[in-house]
């Protein structure tokens, strides 16, 4: 499928997943960014939006970062 982009914000009061241009997102989660929460509820989300099986969502660059790059495949 390709690669994505995901600004996120952890700790937000409403959940939210948006595109914001063909291949940026800007994704709003309740979890807070310890223990790998915020980027696990990330790769949930993706998956779900791209209607693939989580295992297929990947982050390539960004594990610590509130900018992700993501892999999504086929």
């Amino acid at each position: 499928m390709g690669y994505i982009h995901a600004k996120v914000t952890a700790h937000a009061d409403k959940e939210s997943f948006k595109q914001t241009k063909k291949d940026h997102f800007e994704v709003f989660i309740r979890e807070k960014a310890e223990r790998n929460e915020a980027n696990t509820r990330v790769l949930e989300l993706v998956a779900e939006y791209f209607k693939v099986p989580i295992n297929k969502v990947r982050i390539i660059n960004g594990h610590h970062h509130p900018s992700k790059l993501l892999s999504i495949e086929d």
